[in-house]
Order: C-alpha cells, then structure tokens, then sequence
C-alpha cells in the first residue's frame, strides 16, 4: 500500500503553480483555542492577504489574524490563469450606465493603476513571481468576432481610457492588444504574498474552518476569534458560510498547461514572452506564455453544481480538459498534438449581477470584498488597498470608488439557481457556435450580454 501523501505534497498537486512554487507548502500551526486580535480576516488568499499587507502599512501595531480553511493560495488566488489585467467584471459602459461615465472612467484609471501597483509592491516585497507586463493579444479569426474585436477596439477608444489598439503580431496577423496585462506565476505571488505579511507582524492561521462570523465576532471549528473589524475575503468559498449561501455564487473554471515549447514553435505562434492571449468567443478561454516556455490555458465550460457546492472532484472533469485541448488547437494548429502535462480547476465567485464590490460598515465592524468573476488577480490588490483606507478611517480617492458598499441582488434559490447559472452556460456555448455556422453576431449573446455585465 502506498503511502499517504503529506499535506506539502496534496498541496503541490493542486495545479501546475502549486507544483512549481519554490516553496514546501507545509501547512502553518491551526488556531490554538480562543484568541482577540484588532482585524479577522476570513480567508489567506489575496484579497486577505493583499487587505493585511496594506492595513499593517498604514498601522504596524495593529493585530491583524488570517483564518484559513486550507493553506494560504489554496483556492483561486493560487490556481488562476495569472492575467494581472485591467480587466473589471463589468464592463465601462455598464458601470457608466449603473453609476455615470465619470465614475466609470474613474474605475477604470483604478485598474489601470493597479496593474503596475502589483509589480510595484511585489518587487519592493522581493516576491519572485515572473511578473512581465506585455500586454493581451486578442485573436479575431472569424467574421463575428472581428466585428466584436472592432466593436472593443471604438468603446476603448471613445472612453480615452485603455490602451487598446489593432496590431501585427511578427507572424503579420491582424489582432488586438491590450497593453494593460502582466503575466504572473499566482502561486508564487500570493505565497510570496503571505511570507511578507507574517515578516510585518500578521499572523496566518492554516487549518482553521470558519462555521460563521458577526459583530466582533469569527467562530472557527478550533476556537472562537474576538476582533472588532472582521474582513470577509472568501471569494467563491463564501458561498459555504451561512452569510454567502446566495451572495455569491461557485462558478468552475478549468486549465491545462503544455510542455514547455522550443523558441520556433514561439515564434510560429506570434507570442512573445509574458504575454497573455484569449480571442473574441463567447465562452471565454484565456491562455499565457509561463516564464518556462509552456501555455497555460484555461476557460469556463465546466457547470455549476446544485447548492453551490464546492468539492474537490469538480476540479477536474474530462470532458471540459478535451473541450480546452480542442479549443487550443483550434486557436494554434502549428501545436499539433502538443503534451498536454497539468490539469486543474477551481471555483471563484460570481455576484448576481457580475458587479465586484468592497464593502464596509462602520457600525458593525464587518467588511469584505470579492465577486471578481475571475478577473481577481489584480482586482484583488485594488481591493486590500480600498479596505485597508476603510477599516483605518483613511480619506482616500479609493474610497469613493463605484464599487464601494455596491450591493448586489441576491441569487435565486434552488432549483432557479441551478436552472439559471446552467442554461447561461448553454447559451454562451450556442452563441459561439451559431457565430461559428452563421458568420453573423450571436442572438444567444445579445439576450445575454446585459446578464453579464457588458
């Protein structure tokens, strides 16, 4: 009988990142009984990491505590596609029409900032985490989606926020750039991450379930936590505590990663190194050059699973790996059957009304934020420096950001839910495939852009 693997090594088969940090990924002490701290952040992702970084800037005295069901990275912060982008769940011209253009336009600057902020403080930090900032390349190959790609190209220009352009690629294709993306190894950011934060004085506690939070108050499984400000960084996770059940809701996302490739395969791709890479479909798919030469490449596809549940098993599903495999070849025929070496997933979390969001409230002590649909890697760090403002009573440009204290609806209860978040996922893989047949803009999308945010 083999033997058991230790936690280090479930750890590492996470994902590929989880694999490749230079790190044993042991996990650190559980909580110790009943304790008090000045700030409980619920989850050791980067949200809470990020959030704890920037609280012990402003006040190095504070006694700041993060409780952690798994590892610190374990969820999402260390398996996503490692896109440090503008990208913001909505889109300009909806939070124009939620909140006006000039707090639209002033979201989007927020973002724009924050990608050159994570390369900032994650160098000043000396976390190693292959940040490269070479921008999106878009594809656009099929009559449809130049149309969406030509479409993307006037609202950014129109905003005269983004820099977002039609360029060549070396191999002479026609494609969009979004200068605004640094390619990043997110497992090795967000462990950096928390390494630096306990070196300032913060304590991360591994091992330690949530069951419930309030009012100065976290109870976990191995004691009872007393803080007068509780920050909620869950994420999709949130779903599994008795305040998150329909706040947010566990939308899969899988990837793949190749065998590094040779320098003429690269350069038959057109990708040059740190870039990121998706196209115009639908169903999104997202990819990146990794620092050692393989694709990492990812897209929904996988369902949502009645109850919001969330296990291990949903990480990984066949039929989406082939989906992502096919769509790869589709996207580089020059790969030929390429190997195809990790396979991993995740839930992260999706808003009713895809509006990400930090929150506050003075009178009860209880913060959070989250709803990135995915696009959390930076949104994540404009989200710990906005709640560190917060929580200290910091005046700040941040704080009268948009998306502070937005609310959004509630997701409907089983089976409406289940019903709901599946049949949206139908509908985007039918648009793309009636695009694909018809040449022309998708019915199916059009119903169910101002569903998602655009």
């Amino acid at each position: 009988m083999d033997a058991p693997l230790s936690p280090g090594a479930r750890a590492r088969a996470l994902s590929f990142w989880h694999e490749t940090v230079p790190d044993d990924l042991t996990p650190r002490p559980p909580l110790a009984g009943d304790t008090d701290a000045d700030v409980a952040i619920v989850g050791a992702g980067l949200t809470g990491l990020w959030t704890a970084h920037y609280l012990l800037e402003r006040d190095p005295s504070l006694r700041v505590l993060l409780l952690e069901r798994e590892i610190a990275g374990f969820g999402a912060s260390g398996r996503n596609g490692g896109w440090c982008s503008a990208l913001f769940p909505r889109s300009t011209g909806s939070l124009a029409r939620t909140h006006g253009p000039a707090q639209a336009v002033r979201m989007r600057r927020a973002m724009i900032d924050t990608v050159d902020e994570v390369g900032r403080e994650a160098s000043a930090l000396g976390i190693d985490c292959d940040y490269l900032k070479a921008g999106t390349v878009a594809f656009a190959r099929t009559p449809a989606q130049q149309r969406l790609a030509r479409a993307d190209v006037a609202d950014a220009a129109a905003w005269g926020v983004d820099d977002i352009a039609f360029t060549r690629l070396p191999t002479g294709e026609r494609v969009v750039l979004d200068a605004n993306c640094a390619r990043v190894h997110p497992a090795k950011l967000v462990r950096g991450l928390a390494r630096a934060v306990e070196a300032r004085g913060a304590r991360i506690a591994e091992g330690t379930r949530v069951i419930e939070y309030s009012p100065g108050r976290v109870r976990t499984e191995r004691g009872t936590v007393t803080a007068p400000l509780v920050v909620d960084a869950s994420e999709g996770y949130g779903s599994q505590l008795p305040s998150g059940q329909r706040r947010v809701l566990p939308l899969y996302s899988l990837m793949i990663a190749t065998e590094p490739l040779p320098a003429e395969v690269w350069d038959e791709l057109g990708i040059a190194p740190g870039q990121t890479f998706t196209d115009h479909r639908h169903l999104l798919v997202y990819g990146q050059r990794t620092a050692d030469d393989r694709i990492a490449f990812g897209g929904r596809g996988a369902r949502y699973h009645w109850g919001s549940s969330i296990r291990s098993e949903y990480d990984r599903v066949d039929r989406v790996f082939e989906h992502l495999r096919e769509a790869l070849r589709r996207l580089f025929p020059a790969l030929g059957d390429v190997a195809i070496t990790h396979r991993w997933g995740g839930p992260l979390g999706v808003p009713r009304d895809w509006h990400a969001s930090v929150r506050f409230d003075p009178a009860t002590g209880l913060a959070g934020a989250g709803g990135y649909v995915g696009d959390g890697l930076s949104t994540t760090n404009l989200a710990g420096r906005t709640l560190a403002d917060l929580l200290t009573g910091t005046d700040s440009e941040l704080t009268t950001l948009p998306w502070v204290n937005h609310r959004s609806p509630q997701w409907e209860p089983e089976p409406l839910r289940f019903l709901g978040a599946n049949a949206g996922l139908a509908a985007m893989t039918v648009a793309d495939v009636e695009e694909r047949l018809t040449g022309r803009p998708s019915l199916a999308a059009r119903v169910m852009g101002p569903l998602i945010g655009h």
